[in-house]
């Protein structure tokens, strides 16, 4: 009858030698050179310490209705009208106020709770011998995350647009794009920024120039490299007669900062004329709210958690790896030693049986 081999198991061996011996001495290096190199690799591997982590989620963005326009006009028909939604400011304009007929919409198009987009559009009044050549719009929002830390936030979505030719509507389709410069914590409640973009109350003309605006919105999370200038209404309307509406705000934001605000990016402004006699000027804007890559410093065990699987993946490599080593080196006795085979308990209660 044929034999088979059913089962079987290794004979485990070991090896004696006192405290003070070469085999103790190789154990205690081998031990050495298999825990701390796989810590120096992942040390010096880079990214060791998460100091930064992200993640993504669709902001809850509400728009505020603080709405505060200047629209230019050509230099014979007086420079500029404007509006806004604060008293204070339209107190300030005297003859050059103009009240537009506007009209807003927020909509959630997947029903998740939260607004996806804004549909907003101005309707401003013009009389037959007044032309807009340029406008330029700001309007704030309310804007809030969730998921890790709870981030409150009053921003704003400034637009600029300007042509030779006198306007009959402008189209605006832009994101409302989250600008991060700092990581956000990883937990708590944050409402550093949740201040009011514009100070509505204020009874100063200053408050209300453009730039300052733009340069406070900036400047309120951080500082600035260097000081910032200064342009009021009709220093614009001075560099739109001179060509450089484009670059109005370019005192107020080209610098390096350091902040948390929203941006309206790829506005893609169209330009449309042959605006009809006495016909309202138009701006048609549709404002998306775009789901964002969140940037934050993570806590300390999510820290501990990706370092540890990082010395991990690598330890097991240098165990397996000395294992082999000790095998070879007492087998074969590199090292003096006194070998025993190792008797399993069944055994020995065997043996004492006998």
């Amino acid at each position: 009858m044929a034999l088979y081999e059913l089962f079987s198991h290794p004979a485990e061996r070991g090896y004696r030698a006192g405290l003070c011996s070469k085999a103790a001495l190789f154990l205690l290096l081998a031990a050495v050179l298999t825990y701390i190199p796989p810590l120096l690799v992942a040390f010096r591997s880079h990214g060791f310490w998460l100091k930064r982590s992200s993640y993504e989620e669709q902001p809850t963005v509400r728009f505020l209705h603080q709405v505060l326009l200047v629209a230019l006009l050509q230099p014979e028909q007086g420079g500029f009208l404007s509006w806004s939604t604060f008293p204070a400011f339209n107190r300030l304009q005297g003859g050059r106020l103009r009240v537009p007929l506007v009209s807003t919409r927020e909509e959630d198009r997947n029903g998740d709770g939260k607004m996806d987009m804004l549909h907003f559009k101005l309707e401003l009044p013009l009389q037959s011998t007044e032309h807009v050549l340029g406008v330029q719009l700001i309007l704030t929002f309310s804007y809030q995350l969730h998921r890790m830390s709870t981030f409150v936030m009053q921003s704003m979505a400034f637009l600029q647009s300007s042509c030779v030719v006198p306007g009959a509507q402008l189209y605006v389709n832009g994101d409302l794009r989250l600008q991060q410069r700092q990581p956000l914590s990883y937990s708590g409640l944050d409402v550093r920024y949740n201040v009011s973009v514009i100070n509505g109350t204020s009874p100063f003309a200053y408050d209300y120039d453009l730039t300052r605006i733009v340069a406070a919105y900036q400047e309120r999370n951080g500082h600035l490299v260097c000081g910032c200038a200064t342009l009021n209404t009709s220093q614009a309307v001075e560099r739109h007669r001179k060509g450089y509406l484009a670059t109005s705000l370019m005192d107020a934001t080209d610098r390096h900062f350091t902040s948390v605000t929203t941006v309206l990016n790829n506005p893609n402004p169209i330009w449309l004329v042959g605006r009809a006699s006495e016909a309202p000027f138009v701006i048609n804007a549709v404002i998306r709210y775009p789901e964002e890559v969140i940037s934050y410093q993570p806590g300390f065990w999510e820290m501990i958690k990706f370092a540890w699987v990082q010395y991990v993946s690598i330890l097991l490599v240098f165990v397996w790896m000395f294992e082999r080593i000790k095998i070879f080196v007492f087998q074969n006795q590199v090292v003096t030693t006194i070998p025993v085979t190792t008797m399993s308990k069944g055994d020995l209660y065997k043996e004492h049986l006998s």
